[in-house]
């Protein structure tokens, strides 16, 4: 017999049937046409119309050709201050990844026999309510939690991060950022307070020592090596990497120090410089806080120690501090190397430490400079609503509660009083059986986390695992329960932030196949099932989000207020941040922080942060004799290759076979010739590969790219202990010869997993 609860709950289901069937047919009609109206075309219907590429931070400008209104070619935009003309092989084929025939074009729900198949859009709005709230009833509100991306346009970063906290009760929710970006965030909010790169591209090209730690940018940031290739100063570049990279091969000085042992390093030339005098004692007095102490910590780094610990002369640690010290506009830039290491925010500290205490801030040419990763990092960074509340304000401060909650016109008791837990921490949570529900969007965690073997357990381990993503073949995807089929870039409309802080517009110059929606019509959608829509109602498009975020930007460091409109944006070539209400910007303009001195600390002075270096959580030992680094192997390849792997083009560009590179002398050892068959093992999983031969990798060191799936299931899952990123660079391996029938058996296995 059917109680009054009962019916009542399917009353209650079929309401909810009908309303988020007419919201999402709603939905699909506002999603259904082009987005070009933001900046009016030339002509009808063939035209060209500009946006930013998609891809890495650089934040390139691309001029999309259209014929009869659609998308049919594109080529970098001219004049653009960004890339000046230029483009990398991916923006070239930004386009190409849209018409992939794997496209998400459906829903996908997984049934009680393990398949996943498609269902109508009502079927997986209710589904997601459904199953989300029951394990929230059960296991409490902190039982799910969503990974989202530094791949989407800000404007649904906000929308993802406002609704999954202050609409459906997530306390925790992360993004993929913290993969590559969190370490900068940190030393940038300790040593400046906040999270503020300061440069702009103009200080590759004004710069006469350029100093890159742990950076590639010939293959990781083309366009930003091509604005170091216009500097007519003709400047020292210097290549700190024990890897003899693309980038080393063309620097003025090569460190090829010992893997991880770059804090020893730059303690050392900050000893150099000190012990020298050769500092900028009037900016360190009249600009920064704690100078005196961090060097005092310096008096044991002496240069036969450092140059022992790094495995370098001490000749090139001399002729490192003397460039630096005789440089009269030095630029040191980071990224990845410094970034992912589990002593990596000290690093970065330690470099902002040498530009301020050789006064090279806030003029052209200089600054301690963060490389960011994801083409909207910085956008995740500050409006993700994962490690900061909206704007980059603090979920535990209440006077910032209360400030968000009147500009979104809400209850401030909807907001957190707390922060969220890291990726790593959240992966941990579904270990300990306190996670049960993860929603992950626009990412592909199943292949870019670290350990993967264990991770694929953990996945296994979740009640409810969502994906929403603008294919159904990744690795994370196929492990789904449900499959919401997303938009992508070209698809949607919005802004991108790039790593000189400079806004740039995306728009909508091609449909998304079958019913498939921008990420933004997902969160509309799932906020009217969920029964929270009311608290969105403002929320209504995307651009209609830039101007609730331009609001709860204000009077932050990274005010945008000043900005009137995408079409402002688009007219001007970007516009970077901050730019408050009454300031005009200019076309192609370029601007740094900090050229007043100021800083973001109370006392507007920036901090020298400094520890002692940490041992390697893994190092290598009989069992285990080689270090294994990583990192992007080919300009043509990005992060999963997601979308790199769709473009015929791109794929004849690099290897489509994952490779280790080896040293002659380790090949030598092993009797391993070029191109053989190699087994890659650590003490965490196996894999077989390609051998190349080099002498880019030093005796005892091998490479491999990251972006093959199979490269994390070596890596060993060490953590930064103040910005919680994955040590991606440092673990231990060995080789073993393997014979053909072996290799073809093993990467036909792989293929099928």
């Amino acid at each position: 017999m059917t109680s009054k609860w009962d019916t009542l709950l399917l009353r209650a289901k079929d309401l909810m049937r009908e309303k988020s069937g007419s919201l999402t047919r709603e939905l699909e009609r506002k999603d259904a046409g082009f987005g070009l109206g933001q900046v009016p075309l030339k002509s009808a219907p063939d035209a060209t119309t500009t946006m930013v590429c998609g891809f890495c931070s650089t934040g390139c400008g691309l001029t999309v050709h259209l014929k009869e209104g659609r998308a049919v070619n594109l080529s970098p935009t001219r004049g653009y201050p960004v890339n000046l003309g230029m483009a990398c092989p991916k923006g070239w084929e930004a386009l190409t990844p849209l018409a992939a025939p794997d496209r998400a074009v459906t829903p996908l729900l997984r049934n009680a026999r393990g398949e996943l198949l498609p269902v109508e859009w009502p079927v997986a709005l209710e589904t997601f309510v459904t199953r989300v709230r029951a394990i929230q009833e059960k296991h409490g509100p902190e039982s799910v939690a969503f990974i989202s991306t530094g791949q989407i346009p800000t404007e649904e970063m906000a929308l993802l991060g406002a609704l999954a906290k202050f609409g459906m009760g997530m306390i925790h929710g992360d993004g993929n950022t913290r993969q590559c970006m969190a370490t900068s965030v940190v030393a940038y909010k300790e040593s400046f307070g906040f999270d503020a790169p300061p440069f702009t591209y103009q200080d590759f090209e004004e710069s006469d020592v350029l100093v890159f730690v742990g950076a590639n940018p010939c293959i990781a940031h083309p366009i930003m090596w091509e604005r170091v290739c216009r500097n007519k100063h003709k400047p020292e570049i210097v290549v700190i990497d024990p890897r003899r990279t693309e980038t080393a091969m063309a620097a003025t000085l090569h460190v090829p120090l010992r893997p991880k042992t770059d804090l020893v390093l730059l303690y050392g030339v900050a000893h150099l410089l000190a012990a020298r005098g050769q500092i900028d004692r009037a900016y360190i007095d009249a600009h920064t806080k704690g100078y005196d102490e961090f060097a005092a910590q310096l008096v044991t780094y002496e240069p036969a120690h450092v140059a022992e610990t790094c495995g370098i002369p001490v000749e090139t640690l001399e002729r490192l501090a003397k460039c630096i010290a005789e440089g009269k506009r030095v630029s040191f830039w980071w990224t990845m190397g410094v970034n992912q290491s589990h002593q990596g925010v000290r690093t970065a500290q330690a470099i902002i430490d040498l530009a301020l205490m050789t006064g090279n801030m806030g003029r052209p040419g200089t600054g301690a400079n963060s490389i960011t990763g994801q083409c909207n990092a910085m956008g995740s960074r500050l409006f993700s609503n994962t490690t900061n509340l909206l704007g980059g304000r603090s979920f535990t401060d209440e006077q910032d509660r209360e400030h968000v909650a009147r500009a979104l016109g809400i209850d401030v008791v909807h907001i957190p009083t707390r922060g969220s837990l890291a990726y790593d921490q959240i992966i941990e949570g579904i270990l300990k059986g306190k996670i049960k529900g993860l929603w992950v969007i626009a990412t592909n965690t199943a292949h870019s986390w670290i350990n993967q073997a264990d991770l694929f357990d953990t996945l296994k381990r979740l009640e409810f695992l969502v994906v929403q993503d603008m294919y159904a073949t990744t690795e994370t995807a196929v492990r789904a329960d449900l499959v919401l089929p997303a938009a992508g870039w070209g698809e949607k409309d919005g802004t991108f932030i790039n790593s000189e802080r400079r806004f740039g517009v995306i728009k909508k110059v091609a449909r998304a196949p079958g019913h498939a929606l921008a990420d933004f019509y997902i969160f509309k959608a799932l906020a009217e099932a969920w029964g929270c829509a009311d608290m969105f109602e403002r929320w209504s498009s995307p651009e209609a989000v830039f101007q609730i975020m331009k609001e709860l930007s204000r009077g932050q460091p990274c005010d945008f207020s000043g900005i009137e409109s995408y079409a402002q944006i688009d007219a001007l070539g970007g516009i970077q941040w901050p730019l408050p209400t009454g300031q005009t910007p200019t076309a192609s303009e370029q601007r740094r922080l900090f050229e007043d001195g100021n800083y973001f600390h109370d006392d507007g002075r920036a901090r020298f942060i400094w520890s002692e270096p940490s041992a390697l959580p893994e190092a290598t030992s009989a069992a285990y004799p080689l270090f294994l680094l990583t990192g992007r192997g080919s300009s043509a390849q990005w992060h999963t290759e997601t979308r790199t792997k769709k473009s015929d083009v791109l794929r004849k560009l690099y290897p489509n076979v994952p490779y280790v590179e080896v040293s002659p002398l380790d090949a030598k050892k092993l009797g391993l010739g070029p191109n053989e068959w190699v087994c890659v093992r650590s003490a965490r999983g196996a894999v077989v590969v390609k051998a190349f031969v080099t002498h880019v990798v030093q005796p005892g060191h091998v490479f491999m790219p990251m972006h093959y799936a199979s490269t994390n299931q070596l890596t060993f899952a060490a953590f930064d202990p103040y910005s919680r990123q994955p040590a991606y660079k440092g673990c231990a391996v060995r080789l073993e010869r393997v014979d053909e029938l072996t290799a073809r058996t093993a990467q036909a296995t792989e293929t099928r997993s």
